[in-house]
């Protein structure tokens, strides 16, 4: 069976050493498959253009990558102890600026300020400071993977032996610490003999399924086949699919999930053919401050993901497009919510209730 770890490092820590700066180092996940190429961001504004940008996408990595992007902003800071705090003010406003949909962005920055608040009323040496910092951002990480596998076990639990599952955009080591949410799920249940198949929707415009997901489970030896994203309906009213698993960015009080494009309509779909359509995400995906799923803010990407596809123009010059980059499911659609501690079977306000 394959290996319950991802083949790769999506985020890294490195050390100054030598002439080479401390810095992050992460994956490019726009060459990939054509290449596994890793990139270095030195400052807080390389963390923050890397997020932006797409060479780290998924909501639980960008939460971690923002972490470690608060550590280079206070170590670039000439302020004292007394004013470090305001002068890192617009390093976590520069972040957080980056994308507004994942709400893993904004939890991992609240514990980096508050670690940053403790540390000052602590009053310890500078050295000190940036230590505990990077031990915060090093925990998010780790905790995130140690959450994932443990989604992992209750969502392969739910599944059947010889399980056909689909799923849709890149849920997994690529878009976290290392594991993955919804790929979390198929790596336990590969892992566990009760995986059979899984469908990767190539997810347009980024094409997440075809470029990310499909790219790290063959790395893996777990067989994938990716469809388009037209194909899934006709592969469940021909009974190829059993359930289907996928991630979110942000799931509202209510238990309404906002995940990628082209989520809801999977959704339909599986509710239309009777199957189990499971949400695999950690508690600080859960925002108990949003009511429902129309209050999320939906991110609006540029129009050259849709009008081209590797850097070719597919769409005549002067017709307008649409992107945003995630839609609701609403929680009624929603077999179940699997987190680390919970799995929340037909979420609604009342069960969600567990997160408050």
């Amino acid at each position: 069976m394959g290996s319950v770890h991802a083949a790769f490092e999506t985020i890294s820590w490195r050390p100054a050493e030598g002439d080479a700066p401390a810095r992050i180092t992460l994956i490019d996940q726009r060459k990939l498959p054509e290449a596994e190429i890793y990139i270095d961001a030195t400052d807080w504004l390389g963390a923050a253009a890397a997020i932006k940008d797409m060479v780290i996408r998924g909501a639980p990595a960008i939460g971690i990558t923002a972490a470690y992007g608060v550590v280079l902003g206070a170590m670039a800071s000439d302020a004292s102890l007394d004013g470090i705090q305001a002068a890192l003010v617009p390093v976590f406003d520069g972040l957080a600026a980056t994308r507004p949909t994942a709400v893993n962005l904004f939890w991992a920055l609240d514990r980096m300020r508050e670690r940053l608040r403790t540390l000052c009323a602590e009053g310890v040496s500078r050295a000190d400071l940036i230590e505990g910092l990077l031990s915060e951002a090093h925990a998010i990480k780790a905790e995130d993977i140690q959450m994932c596998k443990s989604m992992g076990d209750r969502g392969a639990a739910l599944l059947p032996e010889g399980a056909r599952v689909l799923t849709h955009c890149n849920a997994g080591g690529l878009a976290t610490g290392g594991y993955g949410t919804a790929l979390g799920v198929i790596r336990s249940a590969w892992q566990g003999g009760k995986l059979a198949a899984v469908y990767a929707d190539e997810t347009r415009p980024f094409l997440q399924g075809a470029r990310l997901t499909a790219w790290e489970l063959h790395k893996e030896g777990i067989p994938t086949t990716v469809i388009t994203d037209n194909m899934a309906g006709h592969l469940m009213q021909r009974g190829h699919i059993d359930a289907v698993i996928v991630g979110a960015d942000r799931i509202a009080a209510n238990g309404d999930a906002a995940n990628k494009i082209g989520t809801y309509a999977v959704a339909l779909m599986a509710h239309a053919h009777g199957l189990p359509f499971y949400v695999v995400a950690p508690t600080s995906t859960i925002d108990m401050q949003t009511a429902k799923g129309e209050d999320i803010p939906i991110e609006r990407r540029p129009d050259d993901e849709v009008t081209h596809m590797g850097g070719r123009r597919i769409v005549p010059e002067g017709v307008p497009v649409e992107n945003p980059a995630f839609d609701v499911t609403p929680a009624r659609y929603i077999t179940a919510l699997i987190t680390e501690d919970h799995v929340v079977q037909g979420p609604n306000i009342e069960k969600m209730k567990v997160f408050a």
